[in-house]
């Protein structure tokens, strides 16, 4: 009898799960249509998950169709257990680049799922709990040439105050997580903390607002926001041209917290050893 009753419990939770799935599949893709997005130029509509947390991949690939790219290496920090994040989808089209993460457990499973990327420096792992004082050296150490392709961040917590300590690298992309809670025009951004530790609630990060009022000033354009209101895409302005929808201020492209999109599944869950199983790109 408990046996049926396990079966019957874990049929259920499945029939639950999938039908979540299904609504959020419906949402993301009703929201895509909205005709705020209708512009070609947008990038919403070009969103999709494949190993990022919800349709950041998808986003970060179009940006970089209409720019180009230069060495196709990136930098991230806070990047989990590997297994979610802005970056792994690239790791796939032959890019190389940064992990930092301060979790240890997190590190080493990423050392012993990505053992062939680590080996040949395709991936490199930094363990460190970062701040503004650090970053610096920690991503110095790992680079041939200071413009890369692509720098994320996301740490929830002092994000901005640990990238304003990067001077070594020149990205053509960033994608900041920012802090949707705070609306436009509010400006807001954490004091720097040298020792937060994010306790899931809202003090964390900067609002849309704070991060186009300084990153304009150093030649930056925000070209978009993903639909669960997680992430924030800027191009540095050399590479505009003609490509990103107009204009590019908060107002424009602000989008308010869905964080439940960030459930959204992508196929089967994601393993360690696909990456280390994949034929290089182009065989």
């Amino acid at each position: 009898m408990f046996k049926k009753f396990i079966r019957l419990a874990k049929s259920t939770f499945a029939f639950v799960d999938t039908q979540q799935q299904i609504s959020m599949r419906e949402e993301l893709e009703r929201l895509q249509s909205l005709p705020r997005f209708a512009d070609p130029k947008s990038l919403v509509p070009h969103g999709y998950k494949v190993c990022s947390q919800a349709d950041e991949d998808g986003m970060i690939a179009e940006i970089f169709n209409r720019i180009g790219t230069t060495n196709r290496f990136f930098v991230e920090f806070g990047i989990g257990n590997g297994l979610e994040n802005n970056t792994l989808a690239l790791l796939f089209q032959g890019w190389k680049g940064i992990w930092i993460e301060a979790n240890d457990k997190a590190c080493a499973a990423i050392r012993n799922g990505f053992k062939t990327a680590i080996s040949t420096r395709t991936l490199r792992l930094e363990e460190a709990f970062i701040n503004r004082d650090n970053i610096d050296g920690l991503i110095g150490r790992n680079i041939d040439e200071a413009e890369i392709d692509l720098l994320s961040v996301d740490i929830d917590g002092n994000d901005w105050h640990v990238y304003d300590g990067i001077k070594c690298i020149n990205p053509r992309v960033i994608v900041f997580e920012y802090n949707a809670k705070f609306y436009p025009p509010i400006s807001y951004c954490m004091a720097y903390d040298s020792d937060h530790i994010h306790q899931n609630d809202d003090c964390f990060g900067m609002s849309l607002q704070f991060l186009v009022d300084e990153m304009t000033p150093r030649g930056y354009a925000l070209v978009g926001c993903n639909i669960s209101g997680a992430n924030a895409f800027f191009v540095r302005e050399d590479l505009l041209a003609d490509k990103f929808e107009k204009p590019n201020d908060v107002a424009h492209h602000f989008l308010p917290a869905r964080y439940h999109l960030a459930r959204l599944a992508s196929g089967h869950p994601a393993a360690y050893h696909t990456l280390e199983r994949a034929l290089p790109p182009g065989q």
